[in-house]
This record gives structure tokens, sequence and C-alpha cells, in this order.
């Protein structure tokens, strides 16, 4: 597992700390490898998924060949673990994607 700190030029997501750790798939069962991420984002106190508490995101994201992809993520309560029923936005799903391209690899230390 690799953690590391981000700078806050990421498009459109303010990632202060992340984690890449690739997932074990010893079967083989699932096509491509999958690498989880844990992105602890900053946010302004008016974004409307603030909380005091911190909060990050769980994300999976898929390399099959040169192609990648988010597979799935959630948003959590750094603190209190709680999930939040919410989504990002369109751009941010696509910085989120852009984000997890560019440090997946990190994930193979």
């Amino acid at each position: 597992m690799r953690t590391s700190s981000a700078r806050k030029d990421e498009k459109m997501l303010a990632v202060t700390e992340y984690s890449v750790e690739l997932v074990k798939d010893p079967f083989r069962i699932l096509a491509g490898r999958r690498y989880e991420f844990v992105i602890e984002l900053e946010l302004d106190e008016e974004d409307e998924l603030y909380s005091a508490n911190g909060i990050e995101i769980k994300a999976v994201y898929k390399v099959d060949g040169e192609q990648g992809s988010v597979v799935s993520y959630g948003l959590y309560e750094k603190s209190t673990g709680r999930y939040i029923d919410a989504e990002l936005e369109d751009e941010e799903e696509a910085a989120l994607a852009e984000f997890c391209k560019a440090h997946y690899e990190e994930g193979e230390d």
C-alpha cells in the first residue's frame, strides 16, 4: 500500500492525502487488475458535501490492458466512517478517473 499527499491543483478535487493498493485476485476470477483508493478531500465549508469530520472517497479503479475506469466509489465521513448517500458531479467523476489513472501504478509497490 502506498500513501501520499497530493497537490491542490488536481482538477475539481482538492485531494489532501490518498492511498492506493492493488487488490489481490489469486484465482484470477476478475478480468484486469483492481486498485483500491482512499482519497481524502479538502472541501469548502459551503460545499454541500462538507463535514467537520472530513470527507474521503473510497474508489475501485480497474485497469484492463490500456483501458482504465472507476468501477465504483463511495463518499464517507473520515472520522466516523459513515457512508454519505451522495454522488459526485460528472466533472468530479471525470476528475476522480483522471486522478486514479495518474496514480494507480503506485499501488504496485
